[in-house]
């Protein structure tokens, strides 16, 4: 039998147990409805929530991020953080913490994740090539250095994940694609695919992982691999869309890390072109082009297709113009600030966050009636990435 003085302090515990259940939940916080915004004069971060249009907090000692990407852990906690200057950061997003900062590289333009989140490849400009480092700890375990004709280094650019832990990237200067299988990292196997097009700038991988497609800064025209028949090579789409036209000086390289995918259909900013290409996957054939303010440098699609969004570069970067994917037409022009850099909806595109650089704000608009929901300060914002990457594929 237990004592009235035992019986007591568990009779307390039964009345107390419910209160104190309740405040540990009060401080718990899901990953869903976070991510990070880039603010890129400071070598800082934003960590925002997408549910609240607040900021949770800031976290400093990232080093240059002028040209700053973000990947994220499996489990939406960790923002892996490439800066200009070669750095690779791991952040903790849910404490707000900085937990590794190396230098991996003289200069470096983005990276990826792998499919099991084990690994982080960088892909560098200087000096030229792919490193590959551990998630957990920021170890280096691979070094594939992107030699062509002989001795020369090029420079990396378009990363992104395929599936069975390899990534495809492009070689800017040595007009070639490569996938690297890092499955075994002591012995990676590399892939190549020589003569792709003159100048290849970024790339992209369809939802499905499926297609690599890689725009060409030094020509018209795409150039797209099958990543599930590599040996039928890369072909050429698009080609020539510009073909005795007077062509327009290119004041910013355009991207296509902005998933513009839309059912089976791609939106691409044309280089140095005031029109977005639409083609038919999978022939890949042009449908149609997208007349639009400016010369555009992201086409982004909501989530669900229905709409892309695009922003544009100097003259025209106070704008953002909205396509219908339905009719193909623009639906919608805003003027949200001074030097839009960068456009991300929520996790299922019911809102965007758009980065006005020179405003030092963040603007965020219901993407149903276009009303501006809120207004975020932040220093010359640019890249905004929200956690819902985490589990997609090429992100």
């Amino acid at each position: 039998m237990k004592s009235p003085k035992t019986g007591s302090s568990w009779g307390w515990l039964f009345l107390i147990w419910p209160l104190l259940a309740w405040s540990g939940e009060s401080t718990l916080r899901g990953t869903g409805d976070l991510g990070v915004i880039i603010e890129r004069g400071s070598g800082r971060i934003l960590i925002v929530n997408t549910s609240s249009n607040s900021i949770v907090q800031r976290v400093d000692g990232l080093g240059d991020l002028s040209h700053a990407s973000v990947v994220f852990s499996r489990d939406q906690r960790y923002a892996y953080v490439f800066g200009r200057d070669g750095g690779l950061s791991k952040v903790d997003i849910l404490q707000g913490t900085l937990e590794k900062h190396i230098k991996q590289s003289g200069n470096s333009i983005g990276g990826a994740i792998s499919q099991d989140g084990r690994l982080i490849a960088v892909a560098n400009y200087e000096p030229g090539g792919l490193k590959v480092f551990s998630a957990d700890t920021l170890e280096q375990v691979a070094d594939i250095p992107a030699v062509y004709d002989g001795d020369k280094l090029s420079k990396v650019v378009g990363i992104a994940d395929l599936p069975g832990s390899r990534f495809i990237y492009s070689l800017f200067d040595a007009d070639q694609i490569w996938i690297a299988d890092i499955h075994d990292a002591k012995t990676p196997q590399v892939e190549k695919f020589v003569g792709v097009g003159r100048a290849p700038y970024d790339g992209l991988v369809t939802p499905d992982g499926r297609y690599y497609l890689a725009g060409l800064f030094g020509e018209d025209g795409i150039a797209l691999l099958d990543t599930w028949q590599p040996r039928r090579g890369v072909r050429r789409i698009l080609a020539n869309y510009g073909q005795g036209e007077q062509k327009l000086p290119v004041y910013k390289m355009p991207h296509l890390r902005g998933w513009a995918v839309a059912g089976q259909r791609i939106y691409l900013p044309a280089v140095g072109r005031h029109e977005v290409l639409v083609a038919e996957m999978p022939s890949a054939k042009e449908v149609a082009r997208i007349a639009v303010r400016g010369q555009p440098v992201f086409v982004v699609a909501r989530p669900d297709g229905r709409q892309v969004w695009v922003n544009f570069a100097f003259p025209d970067n106070g704008f953002v113009q909205v396509i219908d994917t339905l009719t193909n037409q623009i639906i919608q022009t805003l003027e949200p600030g001074k030097a839009i850099l960068h456009l991300e909806f929520t996790p299922r595109g019911e809102a965007v966050w758009v980065s006005a650089r020179d405003d030092n704000k963040v603007v965020i608009y219901d993407t149903a009636n276009f009303a501006k929901l809120a207004e975020l300060p932040a220093e010359n914002p640019s890249g905004i990435f929200f956690t819902a990457r985490a589990h997609r594929i090429g992100f």
